[in-house]
């Protein structure tokens, strides 16, 4: 995923990507090790847990670097942080008297010294309510382990009506080549005018215009950009809300127009027609002509997405979808 098909690249992910064969192995072999190898060593003592924890963390802080993968990454280093004990964090706390720090350390020395401390009755709830929340995790992740080991893995999917446990993925699969949508629209009274001026619509992270370089937005997320991605190895039937984007581009919303980074219709009339164009994308060679041209991409058409679309058009494909008809200002 640290490339060009990840579905928001950033500038690094231009150069790791054009990096040579042999970092791609290597870098696939430690994915693999910290994925399959590494978890193990929680149950290895303490040291191999603080060693865990470490390489979690280190791995959780490349791919952060290394692509916008919006806060998913920032929420996997969470759980790594309790590799860590006492004395390894200890040096976050104040050790002014009376601050937890120091009354963790004079329990400590009461322990080292012999004296045992009575257990008091919450202590005796908080096992009783730990095993059997434990106990309730373990039944109810039979059906998700299960699942896992399935052939047929079903992902972003809960198996019980309270959603304590789930399947989760971010993707199901990565494509080998990207493809983006463009939207362009046009004023001419004709979309199929050959002399008709299509103008592109520019996002405002998702590739489009070819010299504007990847932009870097982690941990903040653009949603609309995000979509786009996996839209655009889909059809726009089955991703209808592209024509509601494109009804209210038509009408030129302020809500819509928020999320794009470049109107080519700015202070002037909304286009009459919108269509979305299917473009081939992938990095340019870092010492290239395309890149010595101040090219980061390089694209190929492949065809329409979605034919040119009108607001008259569209009428009864929001009627009978029961959306608010977009209003001219």
């Amino acid at each position: 995923m640290l490339g060009a098909t990840q579905p928001v690249p950033n500038p690094l992910a231009y150069y790791m990507h054009r990096s040579p064969w042999w970092f791609h192995q290597f870098e696939t072999l430690c994915n693999h090790f910290i994925e399959l190898v590494v978890p193990f060593f929680i149950f290895m003592g303490r040291r191999m847990c603080i060693i865990h924890g470490i390489l979690q963390i280190l791995f959780q802080v490349v791919l952060i670097i290394s692509g916008n993968l919006s806060f998913l990454n920032w929420l996997t280093i969470v759980p790594s942080i309790a590799c860590f004990d006492d004395t390894c964090l200890g040096f976050l706390f104040s050790s002014k008297e009376g601050c937890v720090k120091d009354q963790v350390l004079k329990i400590q020395a009461k322990q080292a010294a012999g004296q045992r401390l009575p257990l008091r009755y919450g202590c005796y709830v908080r096992k009783v309510v730990n095993v059997s929340f434990g106990l309730l995790i373990t039944y109810l992740s039979i059906p998700v382990v299960l699942n896992l080991l399935n052939s047929r893995q079903v992902m972003n999917t809960s198996f019980n009506p309270l959603r304590i446990v789930n399947t989760y993925g971010a993707f199901g699969s990565i494509t080998k080549e990207r493809t983006e949508i463009i939207f362009q629209g046009t004023s001419s009274l004709d979309p199929n005018d050959p002399m008709a001026v299509w103008e592109e619509y520019e996002f405002k992270c998702k590739p489009g215009d070819l010299k504007r370089r990847p932009c870097l937005i982690t941990p903040y997320h653009y949603r609309l950009d995000w979509l786009m991605w996996f839209a655009a190895f889909q059809t726009y039937e089955q991703n209808e809300w592209i024509i509601h984007l494109a009804g209210k581009l038509l009408v030129s919303e302020e809500a819509a127009l928020s999320l794009i980074a470049f109107n080519p219709f700015e202070g002037k009339a909304p286009p009459r027609w919108i269509r979305g164009e299917h473009f081939k994308y992938k990095f340019s060679r870092p010492e290239g002509k395309h890149a010595s041209e101040g090219k980061w991409w390089i694209r190929k058409r492949i065809g329409p997405y979605f034919p040119p679309v009108n607001l008259q058009g569209l009428q009864k494909f929001y009627e009978a979808r029961d959306w608010p008809y977009p209003k001219q200002n």
